[in-house]
Order: C-alpha cells, then structure tokens, then sequence
C-alpha cells in the first residue's frame, strides 16, 4: 500500500445533504482538494429529523461537532398514537417512532441542521458550487473531464456521487436507478408547517381506517416554532411521478390520503402551502461494486438503506469517514482505496439493510396492536425490536486513519 500523503489530489463531490459535506470535511483534512457541486441553491432545507448512532457518534467527535449536535437536538420527550377523533390510544415516554429509545445516546436531529453543521465545519477551504450539478462526466486513464450543467468545464483526479437515492452521478456511470433500486412498499412525505397542535417536544401518530402505513406522524421541532409532519401510505401501484415533480407529488400524497380522519384535512392544506417538501418511496439501493474506475459513490447513492433502516445518517457519515481515510492510507491510489472502502463496510451496510426489512415488519405489526389499544404487546414489539438493532448498530468500530 502507498502510504504517501495526498498531494492536493482534485476530488469533485456531487451532493451536498450529508454524506457529501461529511466526505469533504474529511477529505480536506488529508490534504486533498475538493469541490462539492449541490443542484440546490444552498444547503437544502426542511427533511425529516434524522438519527447520529453507534460510530457516528465517534466520527462527529472526532469532527469536533458532537456538542453542536446534542445542543440543536430535537430533543424529543415521548409519543402518543391517536384514533380519528383524537382520542389518545397509546402514550410513551421511553421511545419515538422517529428516533427510537429517549435513554439511549443517540442524537436526534434536523436533517437540514445536520447538514448545516458539518458544511460549516469544513472550512472555507472547501469550494461549493451551489446551483449546478454534473451534466457529463468523461473517465480517462489519468482524470476525469467533467461538463456542468452552467457550462462549466473542469478535470478531476476523482469523481464522489453523494448525491441520494436517484444518485445523477450513479445514472452516468453505472446505468439507470432501475438496475439498483428495491423498493420496499411503503412512501413517505415530509415537510414543515406550524405548530398547530401546540406539541412542545412530542410526538403524535394517526394511522388511517384501512390498514397499513396510511396516516401520518406530526413533531414539534426548534424548541415548538415549528413542526414537522410525516404523510405515509402504501401505494397500490409502484410510484411512477417524476421524483423532481414536487406539484404532481403533493397531489398523488393528497389523493392518497384523502378523508376526514383526525386532522389529516388540516395536514394536507398545510403541506400544499409548505415551504418545503420531501417525498420519496422507502427504497433500498443494491449494488455488486460502489466504484467505477475513477468515480465512487456513497451513502444513498451507493447502499442506501432506506429511512426504514434509520440508519442512513450514520451509514452516510461513517462511510465517509472510511472512504477519506482510505484515499489518505493509500497515497490517493483509488484502486486501492475503492477496493479497501468496499472491504471494510460492506457487511455493515447489509446487515443495516436488513434491519429495514425487520423493522417495516415491526412496525406494521405494532401499529396493529397501538390502534387496537394493546400498549403492553406494542412494547413487546419494541423490546425485541431494540435488542436487534442495537446489536446492529454498535457491530462497527471505528478505525484511526
């Protein structure tokens, strides 16, 4: 192995959520030379709130932003569960749907807010084009050309497409979404409204008549200014509207979730004027190599878990902390780095992958039981559920670099 430092070596980042930044953080403190290109106009906002666990808790240490983190967490108290008048029908204070168990160490926090955090951590020294995105990129034996979609033309010795689940740079290299993507049954929206229901660091969840992942979840987030609320279904069909058409997303979310159930009119007015919204379909992403020659991918983009694995966050930050730090170990060799890369998280990623599965079973059943008013066999549920995952979460260790 080389183990030569990095001479400025040019690295283009595609996607600036957080495993893009994270990477670029890293990558800048081995003496490399990075660029992050991130279609949106700045940092993205809105998202759902997202969870720091196991190694990610040790690689936002070492990042020095692991105070930042627990000090703008959502810092959730409990959950409730309510029937379509309101009626409370089961209550905790020891777990969430959204982040799991309250006593563990574990940092719930904001997606924009995370992501917010670590692109200030990396310095100026980071160069962010913001407003653009690759348009083509050309692999050669010793760079790779790239053409942006402003016109601008640049080489690189590496390409990273961190850049989420309908990953552009992963359609360029290595074929369409279609090939890699499994979808797991179920879609999700998420978006930001008023505090409404006056939640002060709570939770509630309505699941609608007929069954299934319909209905939604509602948080208070930023200390109750603001909420957050989650529109779920299972569609009949697979989702076929283009995942950049926000306005035909909302109006197939309303469709699908129309009736009077709850507050779900309420919820559904609020999203239309909301101002910003996510949705997508819990997807896995499956693929027999993450690298390309010159060009690698990761988090979403690479091995993406789905929001069901609730582990995308740290399978996102501890994998570029891998991935940086073996470029630095192997003197920018990619070949080898890729290949070391791959080696080192691959069982990780499956066995966090197979946790989604677990967990949509899970969930599905425990939501049976909460809306039936069987708190103590949904407990059960979660028990069992947190033993599993647990171990599943602390299997990795992080490595020095």
């Amino acid at each position: 192995m080389n183990t030569s430092e990095p001479s400025g070596l040019r690295v283009l980042i595609s996607g600036a959520s957080i495993a893009g930044p994270s990477l670029a953080y890293w990558l800048d403190r081995h003496g490399f030379d990075v660029t992050v290109v991130e279609r949106a106009p700045g940092v993205r906002p809105g998202g759902q709130a997202i969870d720091v666990r196991g190694p990610a808790l040790e690689v936002a240490e070492r990042m020095g932003i692991l105070g930042e983190l627990r000090a703008r967490s959502v810092g959730m108290r409990g959950m409730s569960v309510v029937d379509g008048d309101g009626a409370e029908l089961y209550r905790s204070t020891e777990r969430t749907v959204s982040g799991g168990d309250l006593d563990s160490p574990d940092v719930e926090i904001l997606r924009d807010d995370l992501a917010e955090i670590i692109v200030a951590a990396g310095g100026e020294a980071i160069e962010y084009l913001f407003d653009d995105s690759i348009a083509s990129l050309e692999q050669h034996e010793d760079e790779v050309r790239v053409i942006f979609e402003s016109g601008l033309r640049r080489s690189y010795d590496l390409v990273a497409g961190a850049d989420g689940l309908h990953s552009h740079t992963r359609r360029l290299v290595f074929g369409p979404t279609e090939e890699f993507i499994r979808h797991l049954g179920t879609c999700m929206a998420v978006c930001t409204i008023p505090n409404f229901l006056g939640l002060d660091r709570w939770q509630v969840m309505h699941q609608m008549p007929g069954g299934g992942m319909r209905g939604a979840m509602v948080m208070s987030v930023r200390d109750g200014t603001e909420a957050r609320a989650y529109l779920m279904f299972d569609p009949a069909e697979p989702i076929t509207c283009d995942h950049r058409d926000i306005h035909g997303q909302k109006n197939l979310v309303a469709r699908e979730l129309a009736g009077d159930s709850w507050q779900m009119p309420r919820l559904l007015e609020l999203m239309r004027s909301a101002p910003d919204f996510h949705f997508d379909s819990a997807s896995q992403i499956h693929m027999d190599s993450w690298s390309k020659g010159r060009v690698v991918l990761l988090g979403d983009a690479g091995y993406c878990g789905s929001p069901l694995s609730g582990q995308g966050t740290t399978m996102a930050m501890v994998g570029a902390y891998v991935l940086a730090g073996e470029l630095k170990a192997a003197g920018g060799d990619h070949t080898t780095a890729f290949t070391a890369f791959e080696k080192e998280l691959r069982d990780y990623v499956r066995a966090n992958q197979e946790v989604a599965i677990t967990n949509m079973s899970l969930r599905r059943a425990q939501l049976e039981q909460e809306t039936g008013g069987s708190s103590a066999a949904a407990d059960a549920l979660a028990e069992a559920d947190a033993e599993t995952f647990a171990a599943v979460v602390t299997a990795y260790t992080v490595k020095d670099y």
